[in-house]
């Protein structure tokens, strides 16, 4: 591993003032009649199979439709730019996925000395990409000084455009959320954010109290909307009062009550809205108590939604009765709380798993910086034995190593992948006045997200930095609560949480062992935890002396039980007392508990609710943890892709490390997600757990600290293997 350490060492040395990583550029070609693979392929100077590794929807030898348009790398030989790519539909008409708003008129824009285009779409309320749109030059090449740009304009809805009788003031309850609310209402979160500019486009939270404008129903005259649920209806051809009736359960009488206009213009006409009640809910029944809540994508029907959400449409129609109007992209539907299907569950609303590989825009281009603590400044490069010290040590620049040489192996899939992204490293020596130096030098609107600093005084001070820039923070740090970092992303999961996820899984399949705990001086917080979740756990004594640490053996297997099998809990972080018990319980196992019963041995399994640094210690036996079938949660597993290892290995001519696939799984879904959406806090809300190499991530916000990694493993030693468990609950 040394000498690939090394040679990253090198190549950063290389790269320090700053590294730029670019995929391949692309063009796009439109068949045309008696077109064939191969010769598109020569026209282009590019192969076959590289055409068909970018176009997944054509198969070698197949013949090409005319018209569909193809997504064409470039090669040195080709010249050809990058163009933004276009996908045709089945009938040949080339559009885009999501139909843009059509700007009701353009102004020109002439850009200055260091304007970014992130300061530009702020600037003038629009987004990056509707910049893009009509300035094609911005897909290929960068914002350049004295360029002009057209920039369009949009019709907008102000606050004092909307008509105060036609919406109503909404106190929020309890537990409730935007989706709730959304759904309670009959409206999508964008009609919600449209009534309430003041909601925050970063976070979901609302708090107890706040005051939101919500739409009156058409044909309102009632003053009980808060208390009494109607549904908005559209008068479809032949409709008669008797069949109102009968599908809804409501006279016509009361129908004509509360829609007036049914007199005024004569009777029920063919598109006319009208309001129809249903039962009244008590105030706070559709919360997050009661209810899971999901956002209809486009382009969804009945049979997928239903198929997903694991449930019928009689039953989705029956909690959700506007679905008898039709499915609609950013309708909000309640589920039952115990509802299972193929989906996540977060704060109570319900998370879609996308495929991030199939999903990537190759439009964006991400820019990411990367500020890492390998202190060259500290080694003598000259001094080889020095620098093989350094590299056999556990240090911040092995660690800092090993991380990045997995970050570049993942920006060299996503290239492959066709997403060009732009990246700068930087070395900030473990020292916060050099972080200010390059804070200082670089202008943060550029970049889409950082990764790094290792040193919480450094990520405080890069995320102050970035905040007023919504520019994301990804630290492989420990999280801290103390520390108040909103746009800050934790991607390792938090000691406590860990602890808490083993709790869970041990009652998941917790049947009556007998629990005993050996925990330490330093642990009885935690010892005092696994007794109020098993109240029946018997706590042994630890014997901790000036230079010795241990257990009374005889007094430990009077706790022992020979009925049921013994689960034994060592909390500790100290490698004396875990090296005595591991060998203690071991030996216990292979001896009779009963001498005059040679058939009834002791059953023993090895717990903690940590793994600390002690069961890592070169003198504990791995034939010991095993024979025990040691059990912990982690935020590791050994690495189940053998593409990554063989990637990793042509490129640096060795085998990753943890901290190498810590770098390559962190950055690959960093990259991943901006390339889905190219705003990490957007997304975040809207993917649930993605799984890579070696590692998950579920990031969770929370309102006052930033964002927290909620994913783990459970692993245990099985015949000196690591095995990962598998949990009913998330």
């Amino acid at each position: 591993m040394n000498q690939v350490l090394k040679n990253i060492l090198v190549l950063f040395i290389i790269v320090l003032s700053g590294c730029k990583s670019t995929a391949q550029k692309f063009t796009t070609h439109a068949v045309k009649k008696g077109e064939t693979l191969e010769g598109i392929a020569k026209q282009y100077s590019v192969s076959t199979d590289n055409i068909l590794i970018y176009n997944k929807e054509i198969k070698k030898g197949q013949a090409l439709r005319t018209n569909t348009i193809l997504v064409i790398p470039a090669s040195s030989a080709s010249g050809v730019s990058t163009k933004p790519v276009v996908v045709s539909d089945e009938n040949s008409s080339v559009k885009s996925k999501v139909e843009p708003p059509k700007p009701i008129g353009f102004t020109s824009h002439k850009v200055r000395r260091k304007e970014t285009l992130y300061g530009i779409a702020k600037r003038y309320n629009i987004t990056e990409e509707d910049v893009k749109r009509y300035n094609r030059d911005l897909y290929s090449a960068p914002l350049k000084k004295n360029m002009e740009l057209r920039i369009p304009k949009y019709k907008r809805v102000r606050e004092d455009d909307i008509n105060a009788a036609d919406y109503i003031t909404y106190k929020v309850a309890p537990k409730e959320t935007r989706w709730s609310i959304a759904h309670k209402h009959s409206i999508t979160i964008d009609s919600l954010l449209v009534l309430n500019p003041e909601l925050s486009k970063t976070s979901d939270y609302l708090r107890m109290g706040q005051e939101l404008k919500l739409p009156k129903i058409p044909g309102s005259t009632i003053e009980d909307q808060e208390t009494q649920i109607y549904k908005s209806y559209t008068v479809p051809p032949k409709m008669n009062f008797y069949r109102l009736e009968q599908e809804f359960n409501v006279k016509s009488d009361e129908i004509v009550r509360l829609n007036p206009e049914i007199t005024e213009k004569g009777g029920l006409k063919e598109g006319m809205v009208i309001r129809i009640p249903e039962q009244k809910l008590d105030a706070g029944e559709v919360n997050t108590d009661n209810f899971n809540f999901y956002e209809v994508k486009p382009k969804q029907t009945e049979f997928s939604l239903t198929r997903k959400l694991g449930i019928s449409y009689k039953d989705l129609l029956a909690l959700n009765p506007d679905l008898s109007e039709g499915l609609k992209a950013g309708m909000i539907l309640k589920l039952p709380k115990d509802q299972m299907g193929d989906f996540e569950v977060r704060n109570a609303l319900v998370l879609d798993k996308l495929n991030l590989v199939d999903s990537i825009n190759l439009a964006i281009r991400p820019k990411v910086m990367f500020m890492l603590p390998f202190r060259i400044n500290k080694l003598d490069l000259s001094d080889k034995a020095e620098i093989d010290r350094q590299l056999d040590k556990p240090s911040l620049l092995k660690y800092s190593l090993g991380f990045y040489s997995g970050a570049l192996v993942a920006m060299d899939s996503i290239a492959k992948l066709g997403v060009s992204i732009d990246v700068k490293t930087f070395d900030n020596q473990l020292d916060l006045s050099k972080t200010k130096e390059i804070l200082m030098r670089e202008n943060l609107s550029d970049y889409n997200a950082i990764v790094g600093p290792f040193d919480l005084a450094s990520v405080r001070e890069v995320a102050v930095r970035a905040a007023d820039k919504r520019v994301p923070v990804i630290t492989p740090i420990r999280p801290n609560k103390d520390v108040s970092l909103k746009n800050v992303f934790f991607s390792y999961t938090a000691d406590p949480l860990l602890r808490k996820k083993m709790i869970s899984y041990i009652k998941e399949i917790y049947t009556d062992e007998n629990i005993v705990v050996i925990a330490d001086s330093t642990h009885v917080v935690v010892r005092d935890s696994l007794k109020l979740n098993f109240p029946e756990a018997k706590i042994a004594e630890v014997i901790e002396e000036e230079k010795n640490i241990g257990v009374d053996i005889e007094k430990l297997k009077l706790l022992l039980s020979k009925e049921k099998e013994n689960w034994i809990f060592v909390e500790s972080d100290n490698f004396k007392l875990v090296t005595s018990v591991t060998s203690i319980l071991n030996s216990l196992q292979n001896s009779l508990l009963d001498p005059e019963n040679d058939k009834e041995k002791i059953k023993l399994r090895l717990f903690t609710t940590f793994k600390e640094r002690a069961f890592e210690s070169e003198v504990i036996s791995s034939v010991h943890l095993s024979n025990l079938n040691f059990t912990y949660p982690s935020v590791f597993r050994e690495p189940a892709n053998n593409s990554f290892e063989k990637a990793y290995r042509k490129r640096f001519s060795g085998e990753p490390d943890r901290y190498a696939v810590r770098g390559f799984d962190t950055t690959f879904d960093l990259l991943l997600k901006l390339a889905y959406k190219n705003d990490l806090f957007n997304i975040s809300q809207l993917v649930g757990e993605t799984e890579y190499t070696g590692n998950k991530f579920s990031y969770e916000k929370d309102f006052a600290s930033g964002y927290f990694n909620q994913a783990s493993y459970i692993m245990s030693y099985e015949d000196l293997r690591l095995k990962e468990l598998k949990t009913i609950k998330p």
